[in-house]
């Protein structure tokens, strides 16, 4: 009897715990909706995050889905050629990459690359008390620090995700053609006739709220640390660990509601 009592007083603290952290984060997001309609958006941070995450964050992307698209194609060949429908493989790897794998590779590789350095500047900053010394100058720590992130965030993420989806499709031919010696004709027709905007739509879409998600995760847990190097260091792995799980829950969600909207196979 005692251990199911302390079991429960276990899933009790847990429950507790995630509706706090979910408080927070909506008392952030709060926060971040004041200061957008504030309009005081400082474009200069905003650029330069947009260098920062876009620009810098194209190299993993491009690798990511250039050899996700290659060793999809790789293994869908392999398969597809047994039922003698190895025609369709550029189908498949299309519509795969623009809804599920573009977006939500790019999302974790961003979410480890980029989230990891937003929470370990705000909560360097954090601990330094160059935070506190902001609001001591009458500048709001959500309006400086978190809104440039993640304006260029939004912005920056769609552009990722596409090049994620471009570089692996442009793999996946690779390996078609040259690998698999699979006509051109082939393997362009069957992606064209069945990839539509509808399947792109829903890889932008995906990647905008991914990058919400991971700003929002990542500096709310910048903002939160304490207790110096250490908490920076811990803030930082909670940063990505939440980021990445978070992305994975909702991308599913996200899933079912879009494939609402634009169903599979709709012109």
């Amino acid at each position: 009897m005692r251990s199911l009592f302390d079991f429960l007083a276990m899933i009790g603290r847990v429950a507790l715990h995630f509706l706090s952290y979910l408080g927070q984060l909506a008392a952030l997001a709060k926060e971040l909706l004041i200061a957008l309609r504030s309009g005081a958006w400082r474009l200069r941070l905003v650029a330069q995050q947009i260098v920062a995450i876009g620009y810098g964050s194209q190299g993993v992307v491009i690798v990511t889905g250039a050899f996700t698209g290659a060793v999809f194609t790789f293994q869908t060949y392999a398969k597809f050629k047994d039922f003698g429908v190895e025609t369709t493989v550029g189908a498949v790897v299309s519509v795969a990459l623009c809804r599920e794998l573009g977006p939500v590779l790019a999302g974790l590789m961003v979410a480890g690359r980029v989230g990891a350095a937003m929470a370990a500047d705000i909560g360097t900053m954090k601990v330094t008390e160059q935070v506190d010394a902001l609001r001591v100058m009458g500048v709001h720590p959500v309006d400086y620090l978190v809104l440039p992130r993640f304006l260029a965030m939004m912005i920056s993420m769609p552009f990722l995700v596409a090049e994620s989806i471009s570089f692996g499709l442009a793999a996946s031919y690779a390996v078609s053609s040259l690998g698999y010696q699979m006509p051109t004709a082939w393997y362009l027709t069957h992606m064209v006739d069945h990839t539509n905007m509808e399947d792109l739509s829903i890889g932008m879409i995906k990647g905008f709220v991914f990058g919400m998600l991971i700003t929002l995760v990542s500096c709310h847990q910048g903002l939160a640390a304490e207790n110096g190097a250490v908490g920076v260091g811990a803030g930082t792995t909670r940063a990505v660990v939440i980021s990445s799980l978070v992305l994975l829950v909702v991308n599913f969600f996200l899933s079912i509601l879009l494939n609402y909207v634009f169903p599979i196979g709709t012109a």
